[in-house]
Order: C-alpha cells, then sequence, then structure tokens
C-alpha cells in the first residue's frame, strides 16, 4: 500500500505484542507505548533535513550537523497525549499542539471540541500523533486543522492502523504519510480496528 511506513523492528514488534495482550495493565501500557513511539521516531525523522554548523570540541574546531527544520507535534487528544512524551525526550525543543476530537457513536465522525495549534507551523516539521489509525475521518480532519493552521510538511504517526483508514486518509491528504507499527486486517462493524488492542484511550488511563 502507498504511502505507508510499517516499522517492523524485532522490538516494535515484540513491544507491540504485549501492548496488544488485554491483560496488560495501564501502567505497562503507558510505558510500552512511548517506548514503540521512541523507536518509530528514528524512521519518522530518518529524512529530516539537516544543516551544517561550525562547533569547538574540547580539542579542536570541527564541523558538524544540526536539524535544520523545528518540529511540531500534534497530538489528537486523548490517547495521543501517552505518545507526547516520548517525541519530547528525542526532541525537546519541539512545540506541541493538541487537537480535540471524539467519535460521534453514531455517525462514527469526529467531533471538534478543543484546539490550540503552536505558531508558524508552516515553518516546521508537523507530526500529529495517535495511538490507532481506525476509521481515518478522525486523522483526516486533524490534518485539515493543522493545514488550515498553515502546516505543509506533515507526518501522521499512529502505532496501529486499518486498511479502511490509511485508504480514507490518502485519499483526502495523499501528500501526509503514514507511519505505524502494524497495518491490521479490517475494521468490525463499530469502527474498531481487528485485532487492535481496543480503545487506546481507555487502557492509556484506566477508564471505560
Amino acid at each position: 500500500m502507498k504511502g505507508i511506513k510499517i516499522v517492523q523492528h524485532p522490538l516494535v514488534q515484540h513491544k507491540l505484542t504485549f501492548l496488544r495482550n488485554r491483560e496488560t495493565e495501564p501502567q505497562e501500557f503507558r510505558r510500552l507505548v512511548q517506548e514503540l513511539t521512541s523507536f518509530m521516531m528514528y524512521e519518522v525523522m530518518a529524512d529530516c533535513p539537516l544543516r551544517d554548523i561550525i562547533i569547538r570540541t574540547p580539542m579542536k574546531e570541527t564541523s558538524g550537523q544540526v536539524l535544520a527544520k523545528k518540529i511540531s507535534i500534534i497530538t489528537i487528544l486523548r490517547a495521543g497525549l501517552g505518545m507526547v512524551d516520548a517525541l519530547l525526550a528525542l526532541v525537546p525543543t519541539a512545540r506541541v499542539g493538541h487537537i480535540g476530537l471524539y467519535r460521534d457513536p453514531e455517525t462514527l465522525n469526529p467531533v471538534e471540541y478543543y484546539v490550540k495549534m503552536p505558531e508558524s507551523l508552516s515553518e516546521t516539521d508537523v507530526v500529529i500523533v495517535d495511538p490507532l489509525l481506525a476509521t481515518g475521518r478522525q486523522a483526516e480532519k486533524a490534518v485539515e486543522i493543522v493545514k488550515n493552521a498553515g502546516a505543509r510538511d506533515i507526518k501522521f504517526v499512529c502505532v496501529i492502523a486499518s486498511p479502511e483508514g490509511v485508504q480514507y486518509l490518502r485519499r483526502k491528504h495523499r501528500d501526509v504519510p503514514v507511519y505505524t507499527a502494524a497495518l491490521d486486517e479490517k475494521l468490525d462493524e463499530n469502527g474498531y480496528i481487528l485485532p487492535g488492542l481496543g480503545d487506546a484511550g481507555d487502557r492509556l488511563y484506566g477508564t471505560k
């Protein structure tokens, strides 16, 4: 499937297995989400542009490379919050935006309730995070919001995606690549990923 990168590193797949397990408690679930996010970000940022700078080591002057653009992390509330700390540990200078969306149980369409964006998104690489890409409608809405805020270079990062969700997002925003640890079988009649891992927000925070 075009436009999707499945991160198949053995450690990613190992941790994903425990993340799926329904016996995994919220504390362990949160830790696994953060660890998976850290591993995945090496792939997500592999093509980030660099610029040359001159530094001085304790021995002599030399050249080095640093990220050429700032990074903006946009999290889809509430489950996306579980991925943010891992990203900030890798890129402490990143700015964080929040998009509040919930899925209407009747229509499965996203309902927006909160948006707070960093300034000057057009000057940054934007990474939108949400553990699950299910129907794709929330992801599509989030991309629309950040594009309206000026973002141009956008990537969507999730832990598990459905084929239907990827196809929907790519149909609406062909310029936005998807990074995931797994592309699962399908959606069920209620819009949940099979085999998936259940509701990521509930499992992160111990709610129902």
